[in-house]
């Protein structure tokens, strides 16, 4: 499959998720992510020579548009290896799975959009908390992923990886859909763009959701969400700016114990998966921000500036041990997390001897980002304040500087050489507990390597290492007292490294089969861990994953496609201690199938396999998640040039899996005392969606 670039001044750059470039068509390298905004990408777009690891590349917009897609954030399961779920309401970040790793709501998985990043340090709910759902897929125009520690300009939260999803700028047409679907699901999209002076171009799109669900006590999801960008110049030299608005309610839906569901009744009434014990729960939130880029770029130099800021809030109420308290009041917590973002990234790349046969490109970045939040946890019940437990004004502050060397030695040999240093500061201001004050800072220099052997015969090899670091909540860096007990905690860092290596081949075997296979292995010095009580993370003991990841795309023709993938990681604490060397939903195999078929006559269509198997539940691994194996598919005719009707059709088999599960122990009303116990919280069943969209 190939790829076409509107612009013939950039026919020649072929792009890999870390913007590496090849040498000999004298571009410079650097992060593709911002200045090519006109690309329009048809198909898959990773070429030989673009990439500096064998587990990163492109997903192309178009890929996206022929998925039947559950959540917003499913799109991330186009990225090989990774799966995503959700434990609790469908406005809440969704629970993210990579290399062995639950991610939680985001931790060491970085996520952009627009050129805004999505994950939240010293959050409420989580550490890098990344809320995909304002995500508008219609109008991804690609998405650029990596694997591993080995980008010099990915630095927070991106040990595991990370995504950047570029919208487009303008639209072919403008575009209305509407879908209609089971359990009160209603969507309506409509987005458009158009010039509005010389060499301006307007883009706008509104978005209003609403979804019930299959559960007992109505979900109620009420979306809202809008964009609009203005750009002038071209993919070479130009500009844009954006503003996005969103906010969101809903009731959660959150885990219940598998004791009940077991007993099939509660309190004289029936209970099943889709019951809840607490019905108050549930939650709202905004995100607003403004954002701006420029570049200018030609064949020997580029450069970047990008510029973001924004407003966030979110309400949360959480009940996930129901009746534990010794006077039989509700468990439910409130998490509030009100913040402003100011933050921007420049960067520079030039070519060194452009006119050798084997040139060198150097980088130079600059990234910063201040963080001004009002973060507290509360006791509550059906909403109502009863205990402040926390309440903390905390002033973050991250900077990174960034250098990278890019050298072709010879026509099959390259490396790629790079060293970040990041500096982080908190001020922490306890309003309820003093003893919780305080300033904090650390640093962490970040080198990288590459090697990357190739293309030879349509095949390249790359060995890779590297060490990032993901931010620990800056009120753990302060923290002397337990706040509820009062008893004596010890810091931990600010920062917290990891080291990842990866061998990795690549190769175009036939003319219509892509593979790609790596081995690698990712040390932390301490873990991030889910605690299903607070429904918080915190830092916790040394780790190490080591793994296998397959994955091939197949086109024999321009309308049929087949994408598979398969991971096998293992996954273990790597110090000695009785509780056990097993880590906690750390999911030890994933593998995906997709088959698409477009263009037959009226008809396009797609349908995807997953398949997520079985996590040790506690560190002795005594107790083990099920597997959860899951299709969707999609089926669309197109009537007549302007308008398409598409059926999805999500959970086809209908099969009662749990999207996520936990072991900890809760007591309901009848119970003398908690309870340890196995906590689920089932994927939605078999459901129809039909959409229709006209273009104008």
């Amino acid at each position: 499959m190939r790829y076409t670039l509107t612009h013939t001044c950039l026919i020649s750059a072929l792009l890999g998720a870390g913007g590496a470039a090849r040498a000999d068509a004298g571009l410079p390298t650097f992060g593709a992510s911002q200045w090519l905004t006109d690309v329009e990408v048809t198909a898959q777009p990773d070429a030989m020579g673009t990439r500096t690891s064998a587990s990163q590349g492109v997903i192309a917009g178009a890929q996206l548009q022929a998925q039947a897609l559950a959540r917003p954030a499913d799109v991330l399961e186009q990225i090989p290896g990774m799966v995503v779920t959700q434990h609790s309401g469908d406005g809440k970040a969704n629970q993210y799975f990579l290399r062995g790793i639950n991610l939680d709501h985001g931790s060491d998985f970085a996520t952009s959009v627009n050129g805004v990043p999505v994950n939240m340090p010293s959050h409420a709910h989580g550490q890098g908390y990344s809320d995909l759902n304002f995500l508008l897929p219609e109008l991804v125009q690609r998405v650029n992923y990596s694997k591993g520690p080995y980008l010099a300009e990915q630095g927070d939260f991106s040990s595991a990886g990370s995504a950047d999803f570029v919208y487009r700028t303008r639209l072919a047409q403008p575009l209305a859909d509407l879908t209609l679907g089971q359990y009160g699901y209603r969507r309506a999209l409509s987005a458009g763009s158009a010039p509005v002076g010389d060499d301006l171009h307007l883009l706008g799109a509104v978005e209003v959701l609403n979804h019930d669900g299959p559960w007992r006590v109505a979900e109620g999801l009420r979306k809202r969400n809008a964009l609009l960008t203005l750009s002038g110049g071209s993919a070479a030299h130009g500009w844009s700016t954006s503003l996005m608005l969103y906010n969101a309610r809903w009731t959660s839906t959150d885990q219940v114990p598998q004791r009940l569901i077991d007993a099939g009744s509660y309190q004289g009434q029936a209970f099943g998966r889709f019951d809840t014990l607490d019905a108050s729960d549930g939650a709202s939130t905004s995100r607003n921000s403004w954002s701006g880029e420029w570049h200018d770029r030609n064949a020997q130099e580029a450069t970047q500036l990008s510029w973001y800021a924004m407003r966030y809030d979110l309400d949360l109420y959480s009940n996930f041990t129901y009746q534990t308290a010794s006077n039989g009041n509700s468990d439910q917590f409130a998490q509030r997390d009100q913040r402003t973002v100011y933050g921007g990234k420049a960067s520079r790349s030039w070519v060194m001897d452009a006119q050798s046969a084997n040139p060198m490109v150097n980088t130079l970045g600059l990234q910063m980002r201040q963080d001004l939040i009002r973060v507290g946890l509360f006791d509550s019940a059906q909403r109502r304040l009863t205990l402040s437990v926390r309440d903390d004004l905390v002033r973050q502050q991250q900077v990174g500087i960034y250098g990278q060397n890019d050298t072709h030695w010879l026509d099959t040999v390259r490396t790629v050489l790079g060293l970040r240093v990041d500096q982080y500061t908190a001020h922490v201001d306890g309003r309820l507990q003093a003893e919780n004050s305080g300033v904090s800072s650390s640093v962490k220099a970040s080198p990288k390597l590459s090697l990357i052997l190739g293309p030879w015969a349509q095949t390249e090899v790359f060995v890779n290492t590297g060490r990032g670091f993901h931010s620990n909540d800056a009120r753990g860096t302060t923290a002397r007292v337990d706040p509820r007990t009062g008893a004596a905690v010890d810091p931990v860092p600010g920062l917290v490294s990891s080291r990842g290596e990866e061998v990795g081949l690549r190769t175009q075997a036939t003319p219509h089969w892509l593979t790609a296979v790596s081995l690698w292995r990712l040390r932390f010095d301490s873990e991030l861990v889910y605690l299903g009580d607070t429904g918080t993370t915190e830092a916790s003991r040394p780790s190490q994953r080591k793994g296998l990841e397959w994955s091939n795309h197949w086109a024999p023709s321009d309308s049929f496609w087949l994408d598979a993938s398969m991971a096998w990681t293992q996954p273990r604490y790597s110090d000695a201690n009785p509780e056990g060397s097993a880590i906690p939903n750390a999911v030890h195999k994933v593998a995906h199938l997709t088959a698409t078929v477009r263009q037959l006559g009226p008809w396009s269509g797609s349908w995807g396999l997953r398949y997520i198997g079985p996590a040790a539940l506690s560190p002795d691994a005594r107790v083990l998640s099920g597997a959860n194996i899951s299709s969707n598919l999609r089926l669309t005719r197109r009537m007549d040039a302007n308008m398409d009707v598409s059926l999805d059709v999500l959970n086809v088999a209908n099969r009662k899996n749990n999207d996520i599960q936990y072991l900890y122990a809760s007591q309901v009303a009848h119970e003398t005392g908690p309870v340890t116990d196995s906590h689920v919280h089932p994927s939605e069943p078999r459901s129809f969606r039909l959409s229709t969209r006209i273009r104008f």
